[in-house]
């Protein structure tokens, strides 16, 4: 008798934990773990301690469409994919290219920017003046993780690539002479080259990229309500005043 009065005191305390859990299970379901490098505006950076730009606002807005709290979650760009893959987060959020070698593992929502890689120089160094010049022993600075080592070493040889874990040492080490050059996303070369007059942005580009938000392949659920989101955005004006906030000339 005391062994059976044990056991249902033993059910009954395990019963009163599932039934307190379920409410925070059902909590979890509203939010979306999103996986970001907040170092590369105006896409996503961190500005009074708080994660803005292009990017984080534009994945709010969609996540209020969708009914969706948002967690995020801080990481190296090199660890976003992996990241994904292990299930540390649900969305990649971080300016990603929408490449075929990344297709491969995981899937991509609709496209929500055009962009492109760039080289951003000296504004007193006129031995580079268009991108071919790279090829001429330049030391240049790329982010790990990022299609410019990649591009870089398959297009440009003779280039001395200079690989940094974060967006801003490469900028750094362009600033202190220590580079040549960066290749990195148009919009952050663009965003600094304002700030530092000793900067300058090539006008030759080095390719024509789109940016897309990355999911786990077996996410298809996800994919299409995220689609969808982007979609109501667009026609409802949101998606139109976020592209003329972060990247309306402001010269």
């Amino acid at each position: 008798m005391m062994k059976l009065s044990r056991l249902l005191c033993a059910v009954s305390a395990s019963l009163f934990l599932l039934v307190a859990a379920a409410p925070a299970a059902r909590a979890a379901d509203n939010v979306i773990r999103v996986g970001t490098d907040a170092t590369f505006p105006p896409m996503e950076f961190v500005k009074d301690g708080k994660r803005t730009g292009f990017d984080i606002e534009l994945m709010e807005a969609l996540a209020k469409t969708m009914g969706k709290k948002i967690q995020w979650i801080d990481i190296d760009f090199k660890g976003l994919i992996p990241g994904l893959i292990s299930n540390r987060f649900d969305i990649a959020a971080s300016a990603i290219y929408m490449t075929d070698e990344r297709r491969k593992v995981v899937t991509f929502s609709d496209p929500y920017y055009r962009g492109g890689l760039a080289v951003l120089v000296r504004r007193d160094d006129n031995s580079i003046k268009v991108p071919e010049d790279l090829n001429k022993g330049k030391r240049v600075s790329v982010q790990v993780g990022t299609k410019s080592v990649s591009y870089l070493r398959d297009n440009f040889p003779g280039v001395e690539r200079v690989e940094v874990e974060k967006n801003q040492a490469m900028f750094d080490l362009l600033a202190t002479g220590r580079v040549n050059a960066v290749v990195t996303g148009r919009p952050a070369a663009v965003e600094y080259a304002r700030s530092q007059p000793l900067v300058r942005v090539l006008d030759k580009g080095l390719t024509t990229e789109l940016y897309g938000f990355a999911l786990r392949k077996n996410d298809t659920a996800l994919v299409e309500h995220l689609n969808k989101a982007l979609q109501t955005l667009r026609m409802n004006g949101t998606y139109d005043a976020l592209t003329d906030k972060w990247f309306a000339r402001k010269d």
